[in-house]
C-alpha cells in the first residue's frame, strides 16, 4: 500500500512567499508559525480536530480579553515534521483530498499525537486514520524501509509511539522468514520472478540476484547507524545465522568506510547519490560501533575483512579497545589469512619500519593461545624428500599460520630499518614443530642477511639459529652450501646433514637388497618346479638391480667428492686448513676423501667396510651363484 486518500474537497491552499493561504472566502483568523513559514487559516476548522489547537486558541483569546480584537498567532516550532505535516493536518482539518504515503504517515502519526487529535475531537480522526495506515505499512518491506527512514528525524516521539520498534520488528521477522513472496524486499522479487527459461529461443540479458535471501543487505544499509544496530541485534534474536548477520554488517561497513585507505580513496560519487561523506569523527564513531557489532562466532566473518577492518581503524586512529579486539578475532582464525592482507602500513608517530610488525606479532601470539593444544614431536624428525609433498596435504592451522609468517618475514625482511631483534622475535614466535621444512625460513633469513650486510658474525650466527639445517629440503641446502653469506659453521652443518641424509638412503637400498634375496631364496625353497621356471628372469632382475644400485652409488662418491672441493674452497676463503679442522674438530684425509671417509659415525659407531667394496662383494658372490 503506497499511499492512502483522505478527504473530498478540492485543495483550497496555495502558497504566496512563506506563507500559506487558504482561499476559503472568509479571512483567516488565526496564523500558525513553524519554522520559517507561516499558516493563515481559520479557528473553528482547527480547534474542532485538535484538543491543543482548541486550548492554545481558548488562551490566547483570554489574555487578549481586554484589548482590541486581534488575529490569534500560534507558535508551533516543535511540531513533528515541521511545515510539510502541519500543512498535511491543516488539509485534513478542512477536508481537504490528499494522499498519504509510506514516506509520510510516521511524521503525520506524532504531528497527530502532538497536536491530541483523538477521537473525542471527532470521529476517524487523524491518529486513528494514521495508525490504520502505518498497520498496512508494516505489511510490506519496503514500504517499512521508508517508514523506518523517517523516524529519525521524530525522534523521540516516534520511539515512544514505538513506532522504530514495530517497524524494527516487522523487518527482522521477513528478513529471517527467508525469500518468500509476500515478504521478499523488490530488489529479491524482481530477481526472483524474472524468467530464467529462453522465449522463442532468446535469453534473458537480465542478472539474477546472485544469493537471493542475502537481496535485504543493500536495502537495510540506507538506515542510519542506530536503527541499523538495532535492527541487527533483532535478527539475531530471531535465530538468523551469524554468517548472515555478518554479511549485513561487512555490507554496511564497505558502503561507508574507505576500507582500502581515506575518504579520498572513494571513487567520485554521483551528485544524486545518497551515500553521505563522512568525516573522520564520524567514520571513527562507525568502525568502532561495527567492531562491536560483529558476530564472535569464530569464521562468521572473514579474516582478510577483519584484516581491512583493523588497517583503517589504524588511519582512522579507533580506540585501543577496538583494535585489541580486532586483532583477537583476527588471530583466532589467521589460517584463513593470506600474505596481502596482513601487509599492515605503519602508521604510528614514530615510524621505523615500513610495516607494522608489532601489531603481527600481537596477533599470532593471539593465534597460538587459542592454538595451544600439544602436537607430535615427530615434526623435529628430518623430513625427507619424498615426504615433502604428502606433508601438505593435511597442513594443520599450525602449519599453514608458519608458512604464512616465513612469507611475511621474506617480504618485510628487504626494510632495511627492520631491526635484529624484531625480526628474530617474530621468527622465533612459531615453534620449530610447526614447520614441516624450514626452506621459508630459509628464505627469509638469506634476504635479511642480503639487505644487512654489515651484521656482525655473531649476529649472523644467532639469525641462523632460527633455521634447522636438518629439515631443510635437497634444493635448499645445495642453495645453502654455496651461499656465502651464511656463516661458516652454517655451512658445515649442512654439509653433515646432507651426508647423513645420503648415508640414510644408502642403507635403505642395502636393506631392500637384502629383503629381495632373501625372499628369492625362500621362493627357490618353496618348490623345485617354481625354480626351474623362474630362473633367467630372476638372474636378469637381480643383475639389473645390483647394476642400478652400483651407478647410483658411484653418483652419490662423485657428490662427496663435490662436497670436498666446495669445503676446501671455503676453507681457503676463511683460513688455512690445518686452523679449519681445529676450529670444527673434524678429521678429514685431504689425500684420500674417498666415500668410506665421508660416511661419519652415526649414533657412536663408524661403518666399517666402505659401501662401494660391500657392494661388489656382493655383485660378485651373487654372479658366481647364478653361474652355478
Amino acid at each position: 500500500m503506497d499511499c492512502m486518500k483522505l478527504g473530498c474537497k478540492a485543495d483550497v491552499f496555495h502558497m504566496e512567499g512563506q506563507s500559506w493561504l487558504c482561499t476559503s472566502g472568509l479571512p483567516s483568523d488565526v496564523c500558525i508559525e513553524v519554522g520559517e513559514m507561516s499558516f493563515h487559516l481559520h479557528k473553528f476548522p482547527l480547534s474542532s480536530r485538535s484538543q491543543l489547537l482548541e486550548k492554545l486558541i481558548q488562551e490566547f483569546s483570554a489574555s487578549q480579553e481586554n484589548e482590541e480584537e486581534t488575529k490569534c498567532v500560534l507558535s508551533l516550532h516543535d511540531l513533528p515534521g515541521g511545515a510539510t505535516s502541519l500543512l498535511l493536518i491543516a488539509k485534513f482539518c478542512y477536508g481537504v483530498k490528499f494522499e498519504i504515503t509510506a514516506a509520510e504517515v510516521v511524521s503525520l502519526r506524532c504531528g497527530a499525537e502532538y497536536l491530541q487529535m483523538t477521537e473525542d475531537y471527532g470521529e476517524g480522526n487523524l491518529i486513528l486514520v494514521t495508525e490504520v495506515f502505518l498497520d498496512n505499512v508494516l505489511r510490506s518491506w519496503v514500504d517499512t524501509i521508508k517508514a523506518l527512514e523517517t523516524c529519525e528525524a521524530v525522534l523521540p516521539l516516534s520511539e515512544e509511539l514505538h513506532i522504530i520498534s514495530r517497524c524494527i520488528d516487522s523487518l527482522a521477522t521477513k528478513a529471517c522468514a527467508g525469500p518468500t513472496l509476500s515478504s521478499l524486499p523488490m530488489s529479491c522479487l524482481s530477481a526472483a520472478q524474472s524468467p530464467t527459461a529462453p522465449w522463442n529461443g532468446i535469453h534473458s540479458t537480465s542478472k539474477p540476484c546472485p544469493k537471493t535471501e542475502d537481496c535485504w543487505y543493500k536495502d537495510v544499509a540506507t538506515l542510519e547507524l542506530p536503527l541499523f544496530k538495532r535492527l541487527v541485534l533483532a535478527v539475531g534474536y530471531k535465530g538468523m545465522t551469524s554468517d548472515r548477520i555478518a554479511g549485513s554488517i561487512m555490507f554496511y561497513a564497505t558502503r561507508y568506510l574507505p576500507l582500502n585507505g581515506r575518504q579520498s580513496s572513494f571513487p567520485q560519487r554521483n551528485p544524486g547519490s545518497r551515500i553521505p561523506i563522512m568525516s573522520d569523527a564520524d567514520q571513527r564513531t562507525l568502525i568502532e560501533e561495527i567492531i562491536r557489532l560483529l558476530p564472535n562466532q569464530m569464521g562468521a566473518t572473514p579474516t582478510n575483512f577483519l584484516l581491512r577492518l583493523l588497517r583503517t581503524s589504524m588511519i582512522l586512529q579507533a580506540s585501543p579497545t577496538s583494535r585489541e579486539t580486532l586483532e583477537r578475532r583476527i588471530g583466532a582464525q589467521l589460517d584463513e589469512a593470506v600474505l596481502q592482507d596482513l601487509l599492515i602500513p605503519n602508521t604510528g608517530y614514530s615510524v621505523e619500519t615500513l610495516y607494522d610488525i608489532e601489531c603481527v606479532q600481537r596477533i599470532v601470539s593471539h593465534f597460538l593461545f587459542v592454538n595451544r593444544e600439544d602436537h607430535d614431536s615427530n615434526f623435529n624428525s628430518v623430513v625427507e624428500e619424498d615426504q615433502l609433498a604428502d606433508s601438505y596435504h593435511s597442513l594443520t592451522p599450525m602449519t599453514m599460520v608458519a608458512n604464512l609468517l616465513d612469507k611475511y618475514l621474506a617480504e618485510v625482511a628487504p626494510d632495511v630499518n627492520l631491526k635484529l631483534d624484531k625480526f628474530l622475535l617474530l621468527a622465533a614466535t612459531i615453534p620449530d614443530y610447526a614447520r614441516p621444512t624450514d626452506d621459508g625460513i630459509y628464505r627469509a633469513i638469506d634476504i635479511y642477511l642480503k639487505a644487512h650486510p654489515w651484521l656482525t658474525d655473531s649476529e649472523r650466527e644467532q639469525l641462523c639459529r632460527l633455521m634447522n639445517c636438518q629439515k631443510l629440503s635437497l634444493e635448499a641446502s645445495s642453495h645453502a652450501a654455496q651461499n656465502q653469506r651464511l656463516p661458516l659453521r652454517v655451512i658445515i652443518q649442512v654439509l653433515f646433514y646432507e651426508q647423513l641424509r645420503l648415508r640414510t638412503s644408502v642403507a635403505g637400498w642395502f636393506f631392500v637388497s637384502d629383503n629381495l634375496e632373501n625372499s628369492q631364496n625362500l621362493s627357490g625353497s618353496i618348490g623345485q618346479t617354481e625354480d626351474r621356471a623362474i630362473p633367467v628372469n630372476s638372474k636378469r632382475g637381480q643383475i639389473s638391480t645390483l647394476n642400478d644400485m652400483q651407478e647410483r652409488v658411484s653418483g652419490l662418491e662423485k657428490e662427496c667428492e663435490n662436497m670436498k672441493h666446495e669445503i676446501e674452497k671455503l676453507v681457503k676463503t676463511k683460513g688455512s686448513w690445518s686452523n679449519f679442522r681445529k676450529r670444527f674438530g673434524l678429521r678429514f684425509k685431504s689425500k684420500s676423501f674417498d666415500f668410506k671417509s665421508t660416511m661419519l659415525p652415526c649414533n657412536g659407531e663408524a661403518l666399517q667396510p666402505s659401501s662401494k667394496a660391500v657392494l661388489d662383494k656382493k655383485q660378485d658372490h651373487d654372479q658366481s651363484k647364478l653361474a652355478n
